[in-house]
């Protein structure tokens, strides 16, 4: 009898240390997919990737204005869906449901993308504003629009992908004629790269903006009660950014400055003409540049909110500092392409 217990409790002992070592393998596992998914996508070439796609519609020698600024769009969505991991902000189940900076940043590059394209929809690829729109731009747009977070029929990647096809669909137009007139249009003009300015400057003045909303590192100066503060807040329109979200508003900057850098790299080749006509590439190459540097790699396994100066860093005003400077690049950009 006594055995027969011995050999209950060895059998026991051994189901629950299976169990335990099924667990361990399981979040291992969890860990680095979580690593391996949570690491930001690299930068791309933008001119190698519209040669790659010119190669499987056998057209590498025609490439026109307004194919490599497409192109980057459709990449940068492309990156989105299939980086690995895949798109993770509608996830629901593990690791991906537990990475909370990567939906953060694939937002980010999400609303640049979606800017990008209602640029070459509304003002690129028109003449003028009482011309008609462009049936595939007319298509591509909306699918970018579609919610972030559905996991259900229709899922968010099916929508993006079908955004990306309608691009695609522009691109092989804009390559090709129907009788002496281009299926497609790219105007790089002036007055339609001013309006697309306008929006970046926004969107770049309001993360700059929740950038240094953080706890720690705005208080307005030394000496001042909380009443001040407050007014002070109430002045400036600030809302403080929560301790637990300041690492969200800070991948939201990283994804945003990453798609933007493509964009504005697409956007000194396929506008040259009219950049180098104005004198306005240096102030392009500014905000290439700045946004660069807001893209140089992390040490910190965590993001970093110190003081001023402190002992530690604040990655949130770092990262505003390049936010900011490349506003005011943009800002020249403007004036520059609204002179006559």
């Amino acid at each position: 009898m006594a055995a027969n217990n011995t050999t209950q409790d060895v059998k026991s002992r051994g189901i629950l240390w299976g169990f335990g070592v099924f667990i361990a393998i399981v979040m291992v596992v969890l860990i680095v997919l979580g690593a391996w998914w949570g690491s930001e996508p690299g930068q791309f070439n933008i001119l190698d990737e519209a040669e790659t796609r010119a190669k499987e519609t056998h057209d590498t020698e025609n490439m026109p204005v307004g194919y490599v600024y497409t192109n980057t769009l459709a990449h940068i969505a492309e990156v989105l869906l299939h980086k690995p991991g895949g798109y993770i902000t509608n996830d629901v189940g593990p690791p991906g449901v537990l990475l909370d900076n990567v939906p953060s940043w694939e937002f980010g590059a999400l609303v640049m993308l979606r800017d990008a394209t209602s640029a070459l929809r509304n003002h690129f690829a028109r003449d003028q504003s009482q011309s008609a729109e462009d049936p595939d731009l007319a298509t591509a747009e909306p699918y970018f629009y579609f919610e972030n977070d559905s996991w259900a029929l229709p899922s968010t990647e099916a929508e993006y992908e079908k955004g990306v096809e309608a691009l695609h669909k522009y691109m092989t137009r804009l390559q090709h004629y129907g009788g002496n007139v281009k299926q497609a249009q790219f105007y790089s003009r002036a007055d339609n790269l001013w309006q697309y300015t306008e929006v970046v400057i926004k969107r770049l003045g309001g993360l700059s903006t929740r950038l240094t909303a953080n706890n720690s590192g705005n208080n307005f100066g030394p000496g001042l009660t909380q009443v001040d503060i407050d007014l002070n807040e109430k002045d400036a329109n600030v809302a403080r950014i929560p301790w637990m979200e300041i690492d969200n508003v800070f991948y939201e900057a990283r994804g945003a400055g990453w798609a933007l850098l493509h964009i504005l790299r697409a956007i000194k080749h396929d506008f040259k003409d009219i950049l180098l006509d104005k004198r306005a590439m240096r102030t392009v190459d500014i905000m290439i540049k700045s946004l660069e540097n807001s893209l140089e790699p992390i040490l910190s396994p965590m993001i970093l909110d110190g003081g001023g100066y402190g002992l530690f860093a604040n990655y949130s005003l770092t990262m505003a500092n390049y936010i900011a400077r490349a506003n005011a690049a943009a800002l020249d950009l403007r004036d520059i392409m609204n002179r006559g």
